[in-house]
């Protein structure tokens, strides 16, 4: 753990223009999630963030399916799409992801623990 956090650290402090774009994509991932849960996830609201996905993994798989299309359309029709960039896109279905392994884990916030990946009961053993 600590080689990994050190690693992590590295990258960090390292400045920008040195910074792997991969990282800087990442980086820019965290502050779009953090801006986002704010609307779907208001201090007002006692809506929790797994409450948007009834299915669980298989709700978030079906919006990264989604994205997946959206990003087709827009890489067959070579056009300018007048709203969600296909970089918008790909930082959506990397947020997406992320979900997908926190329900997986069982951490997503306001996630039954009695509820399986899917949000099924789980069997009583």
């Amino acid at each position: 753990m600590y080689k990994c956090a050190k690693t992590w650290y590295n990258i960090m402090v390292k400045s920008e223009k040195n910074m792997k774009e991969s990282v800087k994509v990442l980086n820019e991932c965290i502050e779009l999630q953090l801006k986002k849960s704010d609307d779907y996830q208001n201090k007002e609201s006692n809506v929790t963030q797994a409450m948007h996905y009834r299915r669980g993994v298989d709700s978030i798989h079906d919006i990264i399916q989604g994205k997946i299309y959206r990003a087709q359309s827009i890489l067959e029709s070579k056009g300018d799409p007048n709203f969600e960039s296909l970089e918008d896109t790909y930082k959506d279905m990397i947020n997406y992801a992320s979900f997908a392994v926190s329900y997986v884990r069982g951490k997503m916030e306001g996630q039954d623990p009695n509820r399986d990946m899917y949000n099924k009961l789980r069997s009583k053993k």
